[in-house]
This record gives C-alpha cells, sequence and structure tokens, in this order.
C-alpha cells in the first residue's frame, strides 16, 4: 500500500504561485509514478500532471502547461506541484496519486492510478 498526504494549498490571488506536496509513505518511492489531480465544485476530477519513476518524463494537462511543474524528490520521498500565475479557474481541490503498473510513464488517465491523498483546496481569487 501507498498513503500519500498533500499540503500547501490555501488562498491567493490571481497571478500568485503556490506549491503543492504530497509525502508518500508505504511501498519503496521510486517505484511508482506520480500524478495530480483537481476537482472544481460541480465538475469530474481532471488531469493536471504527471512523473515518471525517475523524473525524466512529465506530462501536463494543456490548460497548465508553461504555468505548473511537477517535480519529486527521492530523498524525501515527496511529489511537488509548484504552480505560477494561477487564475481564478485554477481554483479546486488538488489530489495527488500514484500508478503503481506502468512506474515508466507519466500516466495522464485517472483510472490508472492506484491510490489517492485526501486532497488540498486550492482558491484563487480575481
Amino acid at each position: 500500500q501507498v498513503q500519500l498526504v498533500e499540503s500547501g494549498g490555501g488562498l491567493v490571488q490571481a497571478g500568485d504561485s503556490l506549491r503543492l506536496s504530497c509525502a508518500a509513505s508505504g511501498r519503496t518511492f521510486s517505484s511508482y509514478a506520480m500524478g495530480w489531480f483537481r476537482q472544481a465544485p460541480g465538475k469530474e476530477r481532471e488531469f493536471v500532471a504527471a512523473i515518471n519513476w525517475s523524473g525524466s518524463s512529465t506530462s501536463y494537462a494543456d490548460s497548465v502547461k508553461g504555468r505548473f511543474t511537477i517535480a519529486r524528490d527521492k530523498a524525501k520521498n515527496t511529489v511537488y506541484l509548484q504552480m505560477n500565475s494561477l487564475k481564478p479557474e485554477d481554483t479546486a481541490v488538488y489530489y495527488c496519486a500514484a500508478e503503481l503498473n506502468s512506474p515508466r510513464r507519466a500516466t495522464t488517465t485517472r483510472a490508472s492510478y492506484d491510490y489517492w491523498g485526501q486532497g488540498t483546496q486550492v482558491t484563487v481569487s480575481s
């Protein structure tokens, strides 16, 4: 099993930056890929960013490309989501997730992920 705990959310203004963290425990951190997803009120959970087991491959949703950066720190068993130039439409609960079956890929498919954190709220005011 993998346990995931997100942190770093909050209330910011448009144009500001935030860095989300996701601390992982359980299985060996380098044995699985990681992803970030988000869910706004009344909407389905959507893909934001993903990173493979080594950090050599990343994927981003078009809506965040160029503004968000995903990274992982093996020493800290933590994956990060650096969010710059935030927009009101980025407001959502952000979830990190672990994907165990294809760790070499930065998987974008929500159904492929096996473990999920509890989420952290990000609110961007205009």
